[in-house]
């Protein structure tokens, strides 16, 4: 059958592509963006004030900076330290630091999610979602022949669709359900907003199509936007604020008109979101414990949202 009977015309880019390369140029300037150099004994001498014990020789900018090569540039502790002794033969007065302290220090990063709330719109829109994280680069035929499966990591968030800014971030293991994870996403995205951005709707597919999160979304007073379903029951049982919901899409006459008023359609954003975190940082993870592959998945993120706040 030809694509054209099959998908309908294709969707008409409208891009400035003019704008879009210079925004994919820009994230290359991360790589190299040395602002903490200038600040490096003020930020030393305010993290050594009052401290006991051996002071710091690192400030916490620099840290983060190699964090996020680190998981960039996917390069291994030795190898880092390399980096940063090479780099110190271009800036004078750069103190190296040694792979030990490399990966100590990144461990006790502060990985709260980084989130620019100025470029949120007033009434965000935010869409919500989970992906798989491999824990292995093992390959299918060997996972067939030994009969090794170690599964993967969950990766639930929430994201502002208009951003793609990530406000919620929850790293579980795969037996976690989606739906589980909603409320506590949901109870960080006031947090990273702030009282000028309020939540206007949460967009999401049939897996949080549940009594307990759509009565979490009317106590915040949150407009729902999460996928019902076909059969659902139009009376009350247990939640009055998705019978609603379903006799609103029952009276627009099915899916297609709802999903086009509740713009049910932005949430593919957040699986483009996915799609982009997989391709910069890799579809897996290299740590090995599982409290370091949750802390790698949270830099990642952190990461991303850095590197999306750059280029908006």
């Amino acid at each position: 059958m030809p694509q054209k009977e099959r998908w309908g015309h294709p969707y008409p880019d409208t891009r400035d592509w003019s704008i879009y390369n210079e925004r994919l140029v820009r994230r290359g300037e991360f790589y190299l963006s040395l602002d903490f150099l200038a600040q490096w004994d003020d930020l030393l001498a305010r993290m050594n004030a009052g401290k006991r014990g051996r002071p710091f020789q690192y400030p916490e900018p620099f840290i983060a900076w190699m964090a996020c090569i680190h998981v960039f540039l996917q390069m291994p502790y030795r190898q880092m330290e390399g980096f940063v002794r090479k780099l110190a033969t271009f800036i004078p007065g750069f103190t190296v630091a040694d792979y030990t302290t490399l990966f100590r220090r990144i461990q006790r990063l502060d990985l709260s999610l980084t989130v620019t709330p100025e470029l949120l719109a007033g009434d965000v829109i935010i869409a919500a979602d989970s992906t798989g994280i491999k824990v292995t680069n093992r390959g299918e035929w060997l996972r067939e022949k030994w009969r090794v499966r170690r599964g993967w990591i969950k990766l639930h968030a929430m994201i502002d669709v208009e951003t793609n800014q990530v406000l919620g971030l929850e790293v579980t293991d795969e037996s976690v359900q989606d739906d589980r994870m909603f409320v506590p996403l949901l109870d960080q995205v006031p947090q990273h907003c702030g009282e000028e951005h309020p939540v206007f709707r949460v967009l999401g597919d049939g897996a949080y199509d549940r009594n307990e999160l759509f009565n979490a979304l009317e106590q915040r007073k949150i407009l729902a936007g999460i996928k019902t379903r076909v059969d659902a029951a139009t009376h009350s049982t247990g939640s009055p604020y998705r019978a609603e919901c379903v006799r609103d899409r029952n009276r627009l006459g099915g899916y297609r008109l709802w999903a086009w008023i509740t713009t049910y359609g932005m949430r593919w954003k957040i699986e483009g979101n996915f799609s982009s975190i997989k391709r910069i940082f890799g579809e897996g993870v290299r740590a090995t414990s599982r409290e370091g592959m949750f802390c790698e998945i949270r830099m990642k993120v952190n990461a991303y949202n850095v590197l999306m706040a750059m280029v908006a």
